[in-house]
């Protein structure tokens, strides 16, 4: 689950064009966080993928859901 949504995140914050550094600036996590985050070494709470949603401008269920090669 962890990878799956730093994937999804990854995918989501790219195709919005911004850079880790932006959501840093829009959701108050840090840009390390975030890297690690992507990179499946975190596992966030169902509030931080709330917050981290809002950032990105998106549902919160994106961030979850898998995707089709799956």
């Amino acid at each position: 689950m962890r990878k799956l949504v730093g994937r999804n995140f990854a995918r989501l914050r790219r195709e919005k064009g911004l850079t880790q550094e932006q959501v840093e600036e829009r959701s108050g996590f840090s840009q390390q966080y975030l890297s690690s985050l992507e990179r499946g070494r975190r596992n966030p709470t169902v509030i931080t993928l709330y917050e981290l949603a809002q950032a990105l401008e998106v549902s919160h269920l994106d961030l979850v859901q898998p995707d089709e090669r799956e």
